[in-house]
């Protein structure tokens, strides 16, 4: 990284909030780790209706409805299928089956 570079970086982080430096940060890099988690959630395999739900609200801490809006946008994003090939390949096909459906 030249000065040049630095200075900008160091002007950058200091405009934004702590959080919001780490999602940048981790996006640069690759995945978040909520978005790590996601999938991770997804990859798990649930035993019963309402399980998965109830595992989203309480490890997520987030709504089903937001995460599957995440998870949707995930399944578009590269570096989720550099992470995890298997279930976002797979969660493409299910999506991919639902459309034509349609």
């Amino acid at each position: 990284m030249t000065g040049e570079e630095g200075d900008q970086r160091d002007q950058r982080d200091q405009r934004e909030e702590p959080g919001e430096r780490e999602e940048r940060d981790a996006s640069e890099e690759g995945l978040s780790e909520r978005d790590r988690a996601v999938l991770a959630v997804e990859r798990a395999s649930w035993p019963g209706p309402g399980a998965k739900e109830r595992a989203i609200r309480e490890r997520l801490g987030m709504s089903p409805t937001r995460y599957y809006q995440l998870l949707n946008a995930l399944l578009d994003d590269p570096r989720a299928l550099a992470h995890d090939p298997v279930t976002v390949n797979r969660l493409r096909r299910v999506r991919a089956s639902r459309r034509r459906r349609r």
